[in-house]
């Protein structure tokens, strides 16, 4: 099992068309060696998505923010599991916050990778972002950057029963409340910083126009190489024509020279036989 763990840790971290290569590759090492349970195991490793590919390589890239994403699924664990509605709407607000800037972030490693995530991408790993905060054991996965899969679809934490006994919690008293406010908002603040709600739609749509213009750009470069293509094919044509028309020359310019000599030959001795005649005629 450790050799497959190493083996996913690396196919995880390569691109999404790379993956699949690789997995053989190392299926096939394995097979040779005689290692065939590993190899099966290996064989077995699923090529992820784009959008999970793009999910993995954040957790990789910073593990303290995934651990703090896991700390905030935790929170909103134990928020369920005491029934605390004032707990619940903070970290909710918390949730929306953090998980909008991981994906804005998974986007921009995903560029430096080479990989374009357009906007409809990056909303499915906001999705895989959800469902790590209630899925522990898909949890465990991301944060080791080896999620193969993207984990159902979070509705809320179902699966979180309460405490027995729990009873929702009384609202805290007003100067209790402010001291624990303002304890979370230090935390908060040490964490990610709440983007600019109207910043995040601008970006968002300026990041939509541009992957319309990508797009755009996408098609025009298609049907130019695509003409481009047939013009070469029909240079191509052409040149071997003229090829074919440039022998065919050589061959009837050998030939007319061949008879411009015969021609030569008949004349003179046409002219020879002309001055026999007359000879013959004169005595």
């Amino acid at each position: 099992m450790a050799d497959i763990d190493a083996v996913a840790a690396e196919l995880y971290g390569l691109r999404p068309e790379e993956f699949t290569a690789a997995r053989d590759a190392h299926a096939a090492a394995a097979r040779k060696a005689g290692r065939r349970a590993e190899a099966k195991g290996i064989a077995a490793l699923r090529k992820p998505t784009l959008a999970v590919w793009a999910a993995n390589r954040l957790a990789r890239a910073d593990a303290d923010q995934a651990g703090r994403l896991l700390e905030l699924g935790e929170g909103l664990r134990e928020a369920h599991r005491t029934l605390s509605g004032e707990e619940l709407r903070k970290l909710s607000h918390q949730q929306h916050v953090v998980i909008a800037a991981m994906a804005g972030e998974a986007r921009r490693l995903a560029g430096e990778a080479g990989q374009d995530l357009s906007a409809a991408v990056q909303r499915e790993v906001e999705q895989i972002l959800r469902s790590v905060l209630a899925d522990p054991e898909a949890a465990r996965d991301w944060v080791r950057g080896v999620l193969a899969k993207a984990p159902p679809p979070a509705v809320g934490f179902a699966d979180v029963a309460p405490e027995p006994g729990a009873a929702p919690r009384p609202p805290m008293a007003g100067a209790e409340r402010e001291r624990k406010a303002e304890r979370e908002r230090e935390r908060e603040r040490e964490r990610v910083p709440e983007p600019d709600t109207g910043e995040v739609e601008r970006r968002r749509r300026e990041a939509e126009l541009a992957e319309e213009a990508l797009a755009r750009a996408e098609t025009e470069r298609t049907q130019a190489r695509t003409g481009l293509g047939a013009l070469d094919e029909e240079i191509g044509l052409l040149e071997a024509r003229l090829e074919r028309v440039r022998e065919e020359r050589e061959h009837l310019a050998a030939a007319a020279e061949a008879a411009d000599r015969r021609h030569r030959d008949a004349v003179r001795e046409a002219k020879a036989a002309r001055a026999a005649a007359r000879t013959a005629a004169g005595r």
